[in-house]
């Protein structure tokens, strides 16, 4: 056996196709998040170049929107296999098995994001209660909660759906 035949792939399982179609929109709205920060680093390096003057809070920008993409990113990455495999143990094991494992790791990952889900929807509350805000721009930080946490709901639904679709996998 070749090395390449050794190496485990990913096992994306099926999803329901409204729920793939909104992992594809939340992984576009981190694309162009992605694309607008470089635009605007660039801008802003330009204008620092030629004027002396950056952009006002650029690096609040691109924190707050490495944020959104990031987040964005994640249902896309769970339905289509994307996450970090180990496969020192599993390049050998069956079907079946492989399922299994990742069946389990699809439950931890939901408990995880589960988690993360309950404790950012509080913590953009109080954001927004206190009227917490960015250093230069004054913008405030809630705002952002409003794309990560459906963000990480999808996330959660993601999670469900690939956990159900690995026990299939692991029951067949």
């Amino acid at each position: 056996m070749s090395a390449e035949e050794l190496t485990e792939h990913a096992h994306p399982v099926a999803v329901p196709g409204w729920l793939a179609a909104l992992c594809r929109l939340f992984a576009g709205i981190g694309g162009v998040t992605l694309l607008a920060m470089m635009v605007m680093t660039v801008t802003s390096i330009l204008l620092r170049g030629v004027t002396g003057r950056p952009i006002p809070g650029d690096f609040e920008l691109v924190e707050v929107g490495s944020a959104i993409a990031i987040f964005c990113f994640l249902p896309w990455c769970q339905i289509n296999g994307g996450n970090v495999l180990v496969d020192f143990f599993t390049q050998k094991t069956s079907s079946r098995v492989n399922h299994l494992l990742e069946a389990i790791g699809d439950l931890l990952y939901l408990l995880i994001a589960a988690l993360l889900l309950w404790r950012l929807f509080h913590g953009a509350a109080e954001m927004r209660q206190y009227g917490e805000q960015t250093m230069v721009l004054r913008l405030p930080i809630w705002t952002s909660f409003v794309i990560i946490l459906p963000a990480m709901a999808l996330l959660v639904a993601s999670c469900t759906a690939t956990l159900a679709g690995h026990l299939k996998g692991a029951r067949a």
